[in-house]
């Protein structure tokens, strides 16, 4: 017994040691053969690849790396290896045995990447150099296709290695396939028409509902219309079509338009699932939650636009799955509820979510990219906008009962009601006149310092030229501005600085013995002084009596003492040839420009200002 269990284990450790050679062993990149039938060729079956962590390696180090047979096959997924840092190199070897030489296209099958570099190394060894994806303009592309390609010209009996460079912000995934001219143009046309046909729909289901708006304005319909348009620019940005028809020329609209449209989608599925299941009134804290919900989404578009584009399509694309189940949770609660519209809209919004986490897990790269998971979301989408669009039917039947029974009922409340909102009304009239008036005089007023404001004084202008011309009278302008104020605000701070305006305004107002003197913050820390004067002299007076009061006496600011010094514009208006306010502030405002050259903490009259 002791030697067969001795025997065992030698055979497990040889077992074990050949496996570990073989894994350890390097790989060997199949070759891709092109005979007189191929008009399309996967490549995902002949390609290896290789990391770049840093995104520092040439082609060069490259190739040298797949003629040592470094490179490894596939994982199991496929090309697609969800969101990383680095480039990834993918290298396969293509031999054309048609008999003849041809050019082919080679397509990349996935719309979201930044960044593509394709080398192709001929047996006499030149290496020719190509670029594209979404960070250039979409005229940079070989054929105008909403997919990244380019094309290849192989000569009957060569050889030629394709090693391609990508990296991407993105989820990275690189199905590459080459195509005949008349393949492509084949398989293009097929593309085309399948998304002919879903934005066809799309747009019917758009249109009926818009309709269905105007006409009920019910605002279910209206989000309805939003969420399809959601889900139709999503679509159209993450498959190419946006920037191939909408921004052409600009990649970082083609590229940030993804996480906003993600954004924008998930926002109008999840209002409209707000709306329909009508959470506010059947569940209250759901109805909380789902508001929460809607002003991330709302903060991510907002975001996006400052974001880098990484940390905001991983963001949006990871916040699928949690939105996901929050609606499966509320249209659930709904239906337990007794809500029977929630039973189709659960149906239709689980096939849509299923659609949205399929292509969610690809971008992830947890499963492989096939012709159902690509296109996952315009399937579900598809189905779901139908299945929604019959619970929106049902519901609406369902409320014209309810709402027939709410009218009867509310028919032999209705002059009860119109009395009580008659006074309501009354009373809400007589305090909008009382909220009214105290708006005019808060308008009339600067908030920080209580002075007027400009636009009183505006209103005030002409009033009181008439009124100094009954008295025979001048009016005095003073343009005071208090002087290296930035230095206050940079030394004490802000709150110190408003502390100095409203003592200034203040101090200003206390020096004015005329009631209908009107002292007025224009802008910053300069105010506006209108006051009746016999002469320029009394005008003169006034304002170096100010200035010589600010100088003399500090004023308190955030419990410390300061001196200031304030400069002073004077201009004097006769009222019997007028001038309009603002030809008499510029004049003043010359004054004051003058006094602050003159050094500051000085009185100009503009009289004296050529």
């Amino acid at each position: 017994m002791d030697r067969e269990l001795v025997q065992a284990i030698a055979r497990f450790f040889s077992a074990a040691l050949a496996l570990a050679l073989l894994l350890s062993a390097p790989v060997w990149a199949s070759q891709a053969t092109i005979d007189q039938t191929t008009t399309k060729l996967d490549l995902r079956s002949e390609l290896t690849w290789q990391l770049d962590e840093h995104a520092d390696q040439n082609a060069v180090s490259m190739f040298e790396r797949v003629d040592a047979g470094s490179f490894k096959t596939l994982p199991a997924q496929g090309p697609t290896f969800g969101f990383h840092d680095g480039a990834f190199w993918l290298h396969a070897s293509v031999l054309n045995r048609s008999g003849s030489d041809q050019r082919w296209l080679l397509v990349l099958s996935y719309a979201l990447i930044d960044s593509l570099d394709l080398y192709l190394r001929y047996p006499d060894g030149r290496i020719e150099h190509f670029v594209s994806g979404d960070t250039l303009t979409f005229a940079a592309r070989s054929v105008s296709y909403r997919h990244p390609n380019f094309w290849i010209d192989i000569a009957n009996g060569e050889d030629v290695d394709i090693l391609l460079r990508a990296q991407s912000r993105s989820s990275i995934q690189l199905p590459l396939a080459i195509y005949s001219p008349g393949a492509f143009a084949e398989m293009a046309h097929n593309a085309q028409l399948g998304l002919g046909i879903y934005y066809g729909v799309l747009l019917g289901l758009l249109l009926y509902n818009l309709i269905l708006w105007l006409a009920l304005r019910d605002a279910n319909h209206l989000w309805y219309v939003l969420h399809l348009s959601g889900i139709g620019l999503l679509s159209a940005c993450i498959y190419g079509l946006a920037f191939e028809w909408l921004w052409p020329q600009s990649p970082w609209l083609a590229n940030q338009s993804v996480p906003i449209s993600i954004a924008l989608a998930q926002l109008a599925m999840h209002q409209f699932a707000r709306r329909f299941l009508d959470l506010r009134h059947t569940w209250p804290l759901g109805d909380r939650i789902a508001k929460a919900i809607l002003a991330i989404y709302a903060a991510l578009a907002v975001a996006s636009l400052a974001l880098p584009y990484s940390t905001a399509v991983l963001i949006g694309t990871a916040l699928v799955f949690p939105g996901a189940i929050y609606i499966l949770i509320e249209g659930i609660n709904a239906a337990r509820h007794g809500f029977r519209a929630a039973r189709l809209f659960l149906l239709s919004w689980s096939i849509l979510l299923l659609g949205a986490a399929v292509y969610a897990m690809v971008s992830f790269g947890v499963l492989p990219k096939t012709l159902l998971t690509e296109y996952g979301i315009q399937i579900g989408s598809v189905l779901e906008m139908f299945g929604l669009s019959f619970a929106l039917a049902y519901r609406y039947v369902a409320l014209r009962s309810e709402n027939e029974r709410i009218i009867h009922s509310a028919k032999t409340q209705l002059e009860r009601r119109v009395a009580e909102r008659t006074g309501e009304l009354q009373s809400a009239l007589e305090q909008l006149a009382d909220a009214n008036a105290r708006l005019r005089q808060l308008n009339r007023h600067d908030p920080l310092t209580g002075a007027y404001n400009r636009s009183h004084v505006n209103e005030s202008y002409e009033r009181m030229l008439r009124h100094v011309q009954h008295d025979r009278q001048q009016l005095g302008l003073l343009i005071l501005d208090v002087d290296h104020f930035k230095a206050i605000n940079d030394n004490y701070g802000h709150l110190a600085g408003d502390d100095c305006l409203r003592e200034v305004a203040k101090r200003i107002k206390s020096q004015l013995n005329d009631e209908r003197s009107i002292v007025a913050r224009f802008s910053g820390e300069e105010f506006v002084i209108l006051a009746a004067c016999n002469d320029w002299d009394e005008a003169n007076a006034m304002a170096e009596l100010l200035r010589q009061q600010f100088a003399a006496s500090p004023i308190a600011c955030q419990g410390m003492s300061m001196t200031i010094g304030v400069s002073i514009g004077i201009h004097l208006i006769d009222p019997l040839m007028p001038q309009t306010l603002d030809r008499a502030l510029t004049w003043a405002d010359r004054a004051l420009s003058a006094a602050k050259k003159a050094g500051r903490n000085t009185v100009v009259r503009s009289d004296a200002v050529s």
